[in-house]
């Protein structure tokens, strides 16, 4: 009796983790060098490949320099999303910011990355 209750829990959990409900395309981008106080933008686009329309609840940056723009209405089945990310490259050197974006009924958030690095402005 434990046997089939662990192999019908296994088949449970199996299934349900292999549902996945979105794809990004990307979760890291780099800028490359960029010039000093001019800020840039990366988005990162995904798809609700899940059977229900696609929410995001939030998404937060580790900083102050970097601002994420994401979709307040639910992403519809099939369709494409993106979460806009920019940084004020106000300080000089390399950089590595991450994002965090928190879907409802997704227990783990997806983190995205930016990295580059600041120039001085010729």
């Amino acid at each position: 009796m434990k046997k089939i209750l662990f192999f019908t829990l296994l088949l449970m959990s199996n299934s349900v983790f292999s549902q996945s409900s979105l794809k990004f395309t990307s979760t890291k981008h780099s800028f490359g060098k960029l010039k000093q106080n001019v800020p840039a933008t990366y988005a990162f686009s995904f798809v609700n490949t899940g059977n229900k329309p696609l929410v995001v609840e939030i998404a937060t940056a580790e900083c102050g320099c970097t601002t994420p723009d994401y979709p307040k209405e639910p992403i519809a089945k099939g369709r494409e999303g993106q979460i806009k990310v920019t940084y004020n490259a106000a300080t000089e050197g390399t950089f590595s910011k991450k994002v965090t974006v928190k879907f409802a009924n997704i227990d783990e958030p997806t983190i995205l990355t930016i990295e580059g690095e600041v120039v001085q402005k010729k």
